[in-house]
């Protein structure tokens, strides 16, 4: 293990005039974003996603009391260092720091007040400018005290970064009409009319008209604007949503507060189904807090135990998929419970067929690797560690499970225990259909209604509406 990093306070004897130590520290979104949450300071000038400087998105300045803080890890690391106490701090702010920036947080011993106070000029530089002069009072140590430098718990922010890019690249389209089925439920109606509000979607509301009049009055959602097609029936409804998109009135279909299978059973139909010409699966993309890319995890809602051939058509519809949310070459790792192939664990052959039939332009569009296990999928720290030579390991961008209990749990895993914002879509239809739990919450809808936008428009022109975030260039381990 690499030796701690340790600091050793200086007394007042110590300290010699001119003495002088430096930090450097970049300004990024996140360190506004808690010192929001610490101090409970919700300028929206600070804020990123909020207006800025002179009303613009892009010109956030660093709070200027954050900026202050700053000089306190000095003091209390390296001058004096640990022990110190604060008496008093001035501050004069000149010029504004912004996210990127790199900034010198110096101080200087200026004075000596025997017996323990110092005074000490405070600077932050960004290069030769300084932004904030100052200067600080302490008491000095009065004893030499060495420590290693504190491994703190981490502090994760749940920002959903991909939702707010994607959100962005859907404001050009045209609204998608929607048949939203049975939004008796006060979650699956709110989401419908978040995305109309959005200009995501049209809704045409498919349902017991009384029981959706009911819910939007309890809970103050304003009806305007979204067409009411009464169902008396879970059933009816989603039988008319298949009609209406045979009749050319919609584009989608949203699923509201209905089992699943009453949906699908309707969608799958061999005569007036909207079958198209790959088996139907279903991808939840998920933007996790904690991971730097999209996650895509399939298929946890539909096929229950897929065979190789099944599994071929999953992977395919989750890379179209991929390609049209703006990833343009998708890594996809075929999950199992090891990364290695054994005869007795059938989906680790499945994995191994999978890779073999990318390779051979089965399956187009992505880099496919399999078996992984889910550590060496997502994290190249364990990739590394179990030395495995890949395009995919420890950078997936989609996740194709073994089975539908396998992604059902880590579709929630990572939904309720890594505060993933998800979305759903069942892809191989003939239109895109929106399907998330009855459980999800309206951002979670509004989520599903962004991607199905994006897909319905990648479908039409060919062409993704999302910039390519630019990476890396994908070299293996």
């Amino acid at each position: 293990m690499p030796e701690a990093i340790m600091h050793m306070g200086k007394t007042f004897e110590d300290l010699t005039v001119g003495d002088e130590a430096a930090i450097t520290r970049v300004v990024t979104p996140d360190d506004m974003l808690v010192f929001a949450h610490v101090s409970g300071n919700l300028n929206p000038v600070n804020l990123p996603g909020s207006p800025g400087e002179n009303g613009r998105s892009d010109a956030h300045p660093a709070p200027s009391m954050w900026l202050g803080s700053l000089f306190s890890a000095v003091l209390g690391n390296l001058l004096p260092g640990p022990g110190t106490l604060y008496v008093g701090q001035t501050l004069r702010f000149g010029k504004r720091a912004h996210v990127g920036e790199t900034l010198t947080v110096r101080v200087t011993v200026a004075e000596k007040r025997s017996p323990r106070t110092a005074i000490l000029r405070t600077r932050l530089l960004r290069g030769e400018e300084v932004l904030v002069d100052g200067e600080a009072e302490v008491l000095a140590p009065e004893t030499r005290i060495v420590v290693p430098e504190s491994q703190l718990p981490g502090v994760l922010v749940a920002r959903h970064r991909h939702l707010e890019r994607l959100l962005a690249a859907s404001e050009a389209l045209a609204p998608l009409a929607t048949a939203v089925v049975a939004p008796e439920e006060e979650n699956a109606l709110a989401g419908a009319l978040a995305g109309m509000r959005a200009r995501l979607i049209r809704p045409l509301l498919v349902g017991d008209e009384a029981k959706i009049r009911a819910v939007a009055a309890a809970h103050g959602l304003a009806l305007d604007g979204a067409e009411i097609e009464h169902a008396a029936s879970d059933d009816a409804a989603a039988a008319r949503a298949v009609e209406l998109v045979h009749a050319g009135r919609v584009a989608a279909i949203m699923k509201g507060h209905l089992h699943t299978d009453v949906l699908l059973h309707h969608v799958v139909k061999s005569q007036g189904g909207l079958r198209g010409t790959r088996r139907i699966s279903h991808v939840f993309v998920m933007d996790a807090p904690a991971l730097p890319q999209l996650l895509l995890v399939t298929d946890a809602a539909i096929n229950i135990a897929p065979d190789l051939k099944t599994k071929v058509d999953i992977v395919q519809n989750a890379i179209d998929l991929a390609h049209a949310l703006g990833i343009a070459q998708p890594r996809v790792g075929i999950l199992a419970a090891v990364e290695t192939v054994n005869p007795e664990m059938p989906s680790t052959l499945d994995a191994a067929a999978l890779s073999k039939m990318a390779d051979r332009g089965q399956i187009r569009g992505g880099i496919v690797d399999g078996p992984l296990a889910m550590d060496n999928a997502i994290s190249l720290t364990a990739a590394r560690t179990k030395g495995l030579a890949s395009l995919v390991a420890g950078r997936s961008d989609i996740l194709v499970v073994p089975n539908l209990e396998a992604g059902n749990i880590l579709a929630k895993e990572l939904t309720y225990a890594s505060q993933a914002e998800g979305a759903g879509l069942v892809l191989g239809a003939k239109v895109p259909i929106m399907l998330t739990s009855r459980a999800d919450d309206e951002t979670s809808r509004l989520f599903s209604c962004v991607v199905a936008v994006l897909y319905a428009q990648w479908q039409a022109t060919g062409a993704s509406a999302v910039p390519e975030l630019p990476e890396v260039k994908a070299e293996s381990l």
